[in-house]
């Protein structure tokens, strides 16, 4: 006997058939929820439920305020952008210039597409504020000293929220760094030498490249598809034909593409490591930043033996500028200790005491929440736009979490064109070619949903999409 799906579902589909029939049409607004509770007889955590899901298939949208209405995503269905296949060679691309013209262009631009963090509006200043004051009052030295051994309680916080994704870790697991990207440095100073050759999923964020760059390491890009993340087969070949020192992948959310790893991959991936005794990097910075109903996995949820280095920081949820990260380097934990005491001493005291004191009582965690809500709605509103202003067979990422998109124009477009053609106008972007050390992406750019969505955002991306139709010709 074939059992009934779950009263959500059930709800959904129905919906569903009514926007494909288009007895709802793009642009109608939908019943309220109260309405569904009501109509269904359901909780409002069914009905939500139900929404959710045609939200996740960008059959409807939510607008602030407002309620929740058929989308126009659904009319202009886009294209995931397609799977890389970078060469496998150690190409050592100049990229320093472009990034250093986007970042220097920064400062005098308006609309910030090119930001790695989400808007000012979107964070909890003023918690954050009463958080730092209340670690300059509480901490016994007033945070004038150094923490050499890192702060007790922000370990624990981290080890507590590990819980949620399946992981077994404690405090004594965790060393605390100022930001991700000290993690990461920390972890590739720790386990390579000069000539060593790491693999990296493709394309991938321009920091990484450039630390391993700077410390002399060849690199060798994978393919990666948009929505799965890098291509197992790919991963297997590599790893059996060359000496590998190590693998860096961004297990969710990646930035730039928004991928996101799924749970079988993860655990094959770890296997992989295990099986040729290969460190794994995990850079899960976005991790928390999620839109479905749980936290996506991490690879180091499946590590037995140590092998996985599991790296992150509160950058990208709540202050970039505090500078707070962590890594969990299991049996690589001594080797780590000692490379934070070679260069940085200590962490930033006041920041990381002020972060522990702010994710005690779920205040974290309710924040977590409204910002998803938040980038959700925006990533819809993004969707929407570059459907209707973008030229036809433009490929957009659809992320199940973070705040990036990546957008693929056709292959007679220059996105370094694109840039020189918006910066004119004060809108900075992010040029695909950032992103790599190969020949590749020029076609491809990098966007911030995470902005405070609003009519001067809208207006950008109206403009963006005319100035790719007028280098389409």
């Amino acid at each position: 006997m074939t059992q009934k799906p779950p009263l959500y579902q059930q709800i959904s589909q129905t919906i569903e058939h009514h926007i494909k029939t288009e007895v709802l049409k793009t642009g109608d607004k939908l019943p309220s929820l109260r309405s569904i509770c009501h109509e269904y007889g359901v909780s409002m955590s069914t009905a939500l439920q139900s929404y959710f899901l045609l939200e996740s298939k960008s059959l409807i949208e939510s607008r602030p305020q407002s309620g929740y209405y058929v989308s126009y995503a659904y009319k202009h269905a886009l294209s995931a952008p397609t799977t890389s296949s970078p060469v496998l060679t150690y190409g050592m691309e100049e990229i320093e210039n472009i990034i250093a013209t986007v970042s220097d262009n920064a400062a005098k631009s308006k609309i910030l597409f090119s930001m790695g963090t989400p808007a000012l509006e979107l964070l909890p200043v003023a918690k954050l504020n009463k958080a730092m004051l209340h670690a300059m009052r509480h901490l016994p030295d007033s945070g004038v000293f150094y923490s050499h051994q890192g702060n007790t309680k922000l370990k624990q916080q981290i080890a507590k929220r590990a819980m949620i994704w399946g992981g077994k870790l404690n405090e004594h697991d965790i060393t605390t760094t100022s930001g991700c990207m000290d993690a990461l440095a920390f972890c590739l100073i720790a386990l390579t030498t000069k000539g060593d050759t790491i693999v990296v999923e493709s394309p991938i964020f321009f920091g990484i490249l450039q630390l391993a760059k700077s410390l002399g390491l060849n690199i060798i890009e994978l393919p990666t598809n948009a929505v799965t993340g890098v291509e197992i087969d790919a991963l297997k070949k590599v790893l059996e034909k060359k000496k590998i020192k190590l693998c860096l992948l961004v297990s969710n959310f990646s930035n730039p593409v928004g991928s996101c790893m799924p749970t079988e991959h993860k655990k094959e991936v770890v296997k992989l490591m295990e099986k040729h005794n290969v460190p794994l990097i995990e850079d899960d910075l976005y991790g928390d930043i999620y839109f479905g109903n749980q936290r996506p996995s991490t690879c180091k949820a499946f590590d037995e033996s140590g092998i996985v280095l599991w790296c992150g920081s509160f950058s990208k949820t709540l202050a970039s500028g505090y500078r707070v990260g962590w890594v969990a380097p299991g049996k690589f934990k001594e080797k780590l200790d000692r490379t934070k005491r070679y260069h940085s001493v200590s962490t930033n005291t006041l920041a990381h005491e002020a972060i522990a004191h702010f994710m005690e009582n779920d205040r974290y965690d309710a924040h977590l929440r409204k910002l998803s809500q938040t980038l959700y709605s925006n990533l819809q509103h993004y969707l929407r736009c570059i459907a209707e202003y973008f030229p036809a067979g433009t490929r957009v990422s659809k992320p199940d979490g973070g705040f990036i998109l990546w957008v693929e124009l056709n292959k007679n477009q220059s996105s370094l064109k694109l840039y020189d053609q918006a910066i004119q106008h004060k809108i900075n972007i992010s040029p695909g070619s950032m992103y790599t050390l190969q020949q590749q992406y020029d076609n491809c750019f990098r966007l911030n949903f995470g902005l405070k969505w609003n009519d001067k955002v809208e207006a950008a991306l109206k403009l963006l999409g005319k100035l790719a139709h007028q280098q389409k010709g």
